[in-house]
């Protein structure tokens, strides 16, 4: 039995190393090789929802850092174990960034897989998959999102056999080596967790002032040329009408120079209203973006007047359902950084459908989504969360599976085309190591 132990805690992170080291030698008592890959050691860049490792180099990404012999290593493992400070209820960007990457390992083609829209598999198989995560004392909402994401992943992940633990750091050394060997066993007994689900995400329902200022925080690395941006902006035109000012900053453009985050924070105290719009990664937000909601808590915001967060959240599926993950961690992060949740938009096939066009372009097509966003709009004008109304008309098909399926299928065959890898979309770069 080969084990791959991810780890993607923090330098100094007391419960993360005590974890990898337990686990490791509770798998030498039962006769499993294992390998802690300590990921914020690792030169891991991150992933840019280019596509490229589908079509221009087909299952390996074009970019030749550590996190490739990481992919490679998971195709090898039988076992997979990741290890993460809970964070807004999901994972460490650490650890994030890594699972990011985990794209490469599927091939862009679609298939029903427990009811829903997912990427066929590339490898006949997979490794099983223990996910556990910790936080400094019990928080059963966060805990619940935790458990729901892990078991997400698992689906995306083709994972036979799944689990999650959640771990605290009040807990005794004895007790959390007690529920790692008692996640191993079940692990060995090859029995899954049963689903999960998410807990109820409430809505402010605090009497707030009118709007007079929103910031659009775009998360996509696409930048000014992304469906995150098109959905932001045409809210933020609509907010216009109601006397209401705005900025937009592009988080890919700000994460790596001091001066820009400073930006930033200066931008989100001036603020009544924050609105996250990104795209969907591997069932949550990007990596980058969680970074980014990491720095506003820890830096805190002026309470000189209230804050609040809204999300438009898109995904490549055309069931806006699978966004509920990265919905619940938005609304958590609103929880710890203390903003009123308004509530979070939620589209599937955003990338189809809008293909980062000015939705004023979209024609007949689009009418939904602005009527949509034109009443979120008005809402949160008001000093009010986003309606249900809003939320189930933006949330709403705009096509049958089998079209979104069969579009899919030509579209990626038609990027193929252009670098001559046709024949080898659905290559396997990892298989000739096993």
């Amino acid at each position: 039995m080969k084990t791959l132990i991810l780890d993607g805690s923090l330098a100094g992170d007391r419960i993360g190393s005590f974890s990898a080291a337990t686990l490791q030698a509770d798998l030498a008592k039962r006769g499993w090789s294992s390998e802690v890959v300590v990921l914020r050691e690792k030169k891991i860049g991150n992933c840019m929802g280019d596509f490229l490792c589908w079509f221009k180099s087909p299952g390996k990404c074009h970019v030749a850092d550590d996190h490739l012999e990481i992919a490679r290593k998971f195709i090898e493992s039988d076992l997979v174990i990741f290890l993460s400070p809970i964070t807004f209820g999901g994972y460490s960007p650490t650890l994030k960034k890594m699972v990011d990457h985990m794209i490469q390992n599927t091939l862009p083609f679609f298939a029903t897989h427990s009811g829903e829209i997912h990427h066929l598999q590339r490898y006949e198989r997979y490794p099983d998959v223990l996910t556990i995560g910790w936080h400094s004392e019990s928080d059963e909402q966060a805990a619940s999102i935790f458990r729901h994401l892990a078991w997400r992943n698992s689906i995306n992940f083709y994972a036979k056999v799944h689990g999650c633990g959640i771990l605290s750091g009040n807990q005794e050394d004895r007790v959390m080596e007690a529920e790692l060997h008692s996640l191993l066993d079940q692990m060995e007994r090859h029995e899954s967790d049963a689903e999960a689900t998410l807990p109820i995400i409430k809505r402010s329902s605090a009497t707030s002032t009118s709007l007079r200022r929103a910031l659009l925080l775009v998360g996509s690395p696409r930048i000014e040329k992304s469906t995150s941006s098109s959905l932001g902006s045409y809210l933020l035109e609509q907010l216009k009408t109601h006397g209401v000012e705005s900025e937009t900053i592009y988080i890919y453009k700000t994460i790596n120079t001091g001066e820009r985050m400073e930006a930033l924070r200066q931008a989100i105290d001036k603020a009544d209203l924050v609105v996250l719009a990104f795209p969907l990664y591997v069932d949550t937000l990007p990596a980058p973006v969680i970074t980014v909601l990491e720095d506003v808590v820890r830096h805190g915001s002026s309470k000189t007047k209230p804050k609040r967060l809204a999300a438009i959240v898109n995904c490549g599926f055309p069931q806006a359902s699978q966004n509920g993950s990265a919905i619940a961690v938005c609304s958590e992060f609103a929880r710890d950084a203390q903003f009123e949740w308004m509530g979070g938009l939620s589209l599937g096939a955003g990338e189809g459908m809008v293909h980062a066009k000015p939705l004023a372009e979209l024609g007949g097509q689009g009418a939904p989504l602005r009527k949509a966003l034109e009443i979120a709009a008005g809402e949160l004008a008001q000093g009010q969360p986003i309606s249900d109304n809003a939320l189930q008309l933006l949330a709403k098909p705009l096509m049958p599976e089998w079209m979104f399926r069969l579009g899919g299928t030509i579209g990626w065959k038609m990027r193929a085309r252009k670098f001559g890898t046709q024949k080898q979309l659905k290559a396997r770069p990892y298989q000739q190591t096993l």
